[in-house]
């Protein structure tokens, strides 16, 4: 066959010369797991730094080695937690063990999300792109403003008198 076509006739018989076989979709990254079958990551969020490990179980979530229902007693926070696994179908299918400091309740239970999230990437890669659609593989870099001189809060200014 040559490498130019003459006209359309040519151009139906060029289709059906077999191309290439295409590799099979293998994810881009490889499954990062340690000798005990566990996935860490490290999330943040404000000041809190959480440490967290997933490993398959049957979905219970230990936090400073207290039940996430003692620890995160809202249950706004343990919502927080939940949602990576929501998001990747993937709820009461993992075991999460956190250790965190620094910070309140909300930054710590942002900074758990965020190392379940990374953490799940790393134990089933194909999830990566569903948990990054999602916003949670990014850090949430939001944190207090400092309080500056001559204000008296970061931004708000004394109250004025006239007199």
């Amino acid at each position: 066959m040559s490498d130019t076509l003459n006209d359309l006739a040519e151009l139906g018989t060029a289709a059906d010369v077999p191309a290439a076989p295409a590799a099979p979709a293998a994810p881009l990254r490889d499954k990062e797991v340690d000798a005990q079958g566990r996935a860490y990551a490290t999330g943040r969020r404000k000041d809190a730094v959480a440490r967290v490990w997933i490993k398959p179980g049957s979905g219970k979530v230990v936090v400073n080695g207290r039940d996430q229902e003692v620890y995160f007693a809202r249950p706004t926070l343990r919502l927080v937690i939940d949602q990576p696994f929501q998001v990747a179908d993937r709820a009461g299918q993992y075991d999460v063990i956190a250790t965190v400091k620094g910070g309140g309740l909300s930054g710590q239970a942002g900074a758990v999300k965020h190392g379940i999230a990374q953490a799940l990437s790393k134990f089933e890669p194909a999830l990566r792109s569903a948990v990054k659609a999602a916003g949670f593989l990014t850090r949430d870099s939001r944190v207090v403003e400092r309080k500056k001189y001559g204000r008296a809060k970061a931004r708000r200014s004394f109250q004025f008198s006239k007199r």
